[in-house]
């Protein structure tokens, strides 16, 4: 019964997952969304040269495609282990990244308050600590699931 728990868990927060990966790739094709992305990502190391090269629509239309394949990949490693480690590490650098954003970022902490009192953008990002959560465990559950089918092998068995 353990296993059943588990693996109901794990899809859980896989689809909800692909869910959240979907609708937010998909809104990095509009120009709303570009616009908002550009005001966080824009002077960010990891994104500057994306913007230097093609843009606010091209800089976003990359991250967008980049968050639809992790989606993707997440979506069909409930069908393949492997597809499901390569879509949650993903899912896990997408979130370190958006996390990072938090280091330096002077609407961090609320004006006057500081430190616990978060700001618009502490607020925004720090729900990707759950994100970044979720995308852990379906990796380490993928990892699992696929050291025991080494094991298996090892053993003269077939997965």
């Amino acid at each position: 019964m353990r296993d059943l728990e588990l693996r109901t868990g794990i899809e859980a927060l896989r689809w909800s997952l692909v869910v959240i990966f979907v609708l937010f790739g998909v809104a990095k094709f509009t120009a709303y969304e570009a616009e908002g992305v550009a005001g966080i990502a824009e002077h960010y190391w990891l994104f500057a040269p994306l913007y230097k090269y093609g843009g606010v629509r091209f800089a976003s239309n990359v991250i967008g495609t980049l968050e639809l394949t992790t989606g993707a990949l997440l979506a069909l490693g409930s069908r393949s282990v492997r597809l499901s480690a390569v879509g949650a590490a993903m899912g896990v650098c997408t979130f370190l990244v958006t996390l990072s954003f938090l280091i330096g970022n002077p609407r961090t902490w609320e004006e006057g308050y500081g430190f616990p009192f978060l700001g618009s953008s502490g607020q925004f990002l720090t729900k990707d600590l759950v994100l970044l959560a979720a995308c852990f465990c379906i990796l380490l559950s993928s990892i699992r699931v696929l050291r025991g089918r080494e094991r298996a092998v090892g053993a003269g068995f077939k997965p």
